[in-house]
């Protein structure tokens, strides 16, 4: 840092100390141009007068005056334009003391508003001017009457120009502050939804898969001891949907990944491509289940395509936990209109069918589905069927908000 830097970093740490050395120089000025003889016979010129001591005293007080123009400036002001107007009047020659009323009214523009500038300024321009042009020994329209017009209408719009700037600085500054903390509370918004969606695909997952091996567990238990090959069988599902299970956890929780970790998943979310599959582990697991389809050619967004597979997936697993062991589902997704359509029916007659989900676990897997539909804008649907078993209606849009937007009119 070059030594001038330091010096403005010191004193701009110590306005005090900056101010007191402003009035220093300005004192240094104004005694400096006293000396000046502005009706030489060649013009103005150095000359060998000296300022009386009236104007000396006047000076330095106007000069000192400055040392405090941060704490009341408009103090400060009042004073030096009342040392610069007794010198106007009695000064002869006279000497440059309206230095230190120029550099108060600056101040003033700097620090208030631009009504009390325009006021202070126009009323400030007055008085000096007036009482320079009828106290003063030359013309009223001389050089020197004209100047101090000059140089108070200039101190005023430097320090009014000053204050813009500085308002100016600070509304930038305002508004990137403030566009850093919208990044941010959208930033942590974002996090929270996209925990939130990563908690349901696990509850789902976890769901499924577990409600499939306890079940596979419970027929292999059941039929081990006189049919060994039917509990083999049985067995092999329950290995199947834990290793099932542990790869879509490992896919889920794989999201959380930072990056540079290793192995991050690449298969993509599961959508109705695999509801065959899907149907096909309830099967296994002896659970019977129907499908109709009618959404042929139809391609949904990725969101409403999980949320679809993910509800079949929980009402499926609903219907295996409490529809009873001789429930049969009906599956059908059909495409009307600009939305698409998944049903999930059952016939449950046990004990605890599907609509005792919500006591059995907390309501988390209807909770659940709602809040998928609810995160891709469509209406779900829930309760029980006339005549025995439940319903699971969803009504989910074909494409998303953001694409309906970009369509050309």
């Amino acid at each position: 840092m070059s030594t001038l830097a330091r010096a403005r970093c010191t004193l701009g740490a110590h306005p005090s100390a900056l101010d007191t050395a402003l009035a220093a120089a300005v004192l240094v000025c104004m005694v400096a141009g006293s000396f000046v003889d502005p009706h030489g016979p060649e013009g103005v010129s150095w000359g060998l007068r000296t300022p009386d001591a009236l104007s000396l005293a006047l000076m330095t007080v106007g000069a000192a005056a400055l040392a405090f123009r941060r704490r009341a400036p408009l103090v400060v002001l009042g004073v030096t334009g009342c040392v610069s107007v007794v010198e106007s009047i009695t000064g002869e020659p006279r000497a440059p003391v309206v230095m230190s009323a120029v550099i108060a009214l600056f101040t003033v523009a700097a620090t208030t508003d631009r009504p009390t500038t325009w006021r202070v300024g126009l009323l400030t321009m007055t008085l000096l001017t007036g009482a320079a042009m009828l106290a003063g020994p030359l013309p009223w329209y001389a050089q020197e009457n004209l100047a101090v017009f000059a140089w108070t209408g200039i101190g005023a719009t430097a320090g009014d120009a000053v204050r813009s700037r500085r308002a100016f600085v600070q509304a930038i500054r305002d508004r990137a502050e403030k566009a850093e903390r919208t990044r941010e509370e959208e930033a942590r918004r974002r996090v929270a939804e996209e925990r939130l969606r990563i908690a349901r695909d696990l509850h789902d997952v976890v769901a499924h898969h577990i409600a499939l091996v306890n079940v596979q567990a419970g027929v292999a238990s059941h039929v081990m001891d006189k049919r060994p090959d039917q509990a083999k069988q049985a067995l092999a599902h329950v290995r199947e949907a834990s290793r099932s299970a542990l790869d879509e956890l490992r896919a889920t929780v794989g999201l959380l990944r930072q990056s540079g970790d290793p192995e991050a998943p690449t298969e993509p979310a599961p959508g109705l491509a695999r509801l065959d599959e899907l149907v096909g582990t309830f099967h296994h697991a002896g659970l019977h289940v129907e499908v109709a389809r009618a959404d042929q050619g139809t391609e949904l967004p990725a969101a409403v395509d999980l949320a679809a597979y993910r509800i079949i997936q929980e009402a499926l697993t609903n219907v295996r936990k409490h529809a009873g062991q001789q429930a049969k589902a009906e599956v059908s997704v059909v495409r009307v209109g600009p939305n698409i359509e998944v049903t999930v029916l059952d016939d449950g007659t046990g004990e605890g069918d599907a609509a005792d989900a919500s006591a059995d676990s907390g309501g988390h897997g209807l909770l659940g589905m709602r809040e998928r539909v609810t995160a891709v804008r469509g209406t779900l649907t829930t309760g029980p069927r006339y005549g025995g078993g439940f319903r699971v209606h969803a009504i989910l849009p074909v494409r998303s908000r953001t694409d309906a937007a970009e369509d050309p009119v």
